[in-house]
């Protein structure tokens, strides 16, 4: 059983080397000629104006939260509709409970204003 392993082994590892041989190569060979305007944060073509850290709404981390959070429940979908037939009827109920308790979730932040842009 682990032989059937070792090509993946065999895989990672020179994967793995690889990545670091290019970085390597890349830092050894590459051309340095650092000044301000190369270490200044670039962004659509716009000159940036004031710090590069400042403060972000704590606001704008709830959002992206509540993206993240009900992006990757609907993910649970796939894996469902692919074992439907075999888990019947209980799987049904199950993934409408499931859904139930999103649409709760939803509905709360919803309500509470979270996904208001302002």
């Amino acid at each position: 059983m682990p032989g059937e392993y070792l090509p993946i082994a065999v895989l990672i590892i020179l994967a793995t080397g690889l990545a670091f041989l290019v970085v390597i190569l890349g830092h050894l060979f590459g051309p340095r000629r650092p000044n301000p305007i190369k270490a200044e944060p670039y962004e659509s073509g716009m000159r940036p104006y004031g710090p590069g850290r400042r403060r972000v709404s704590v606001h704008f981390y709830l959002i992206a939260v509540l993206f993240i959070l009900f992006d990757i429940e609907i993910v649970f979908l796939l894996p469902w509709a692919v074992v439907l037939r075999e888990i019947k009827m209980v799987g049904l109920i199950e993934m409408a409970v499931f859904m139930l308790v999103l649409l709760v979730g939803l509905i709360y932040a919803w309500k509470t204003g979270a996904l208001e842009w302002e």
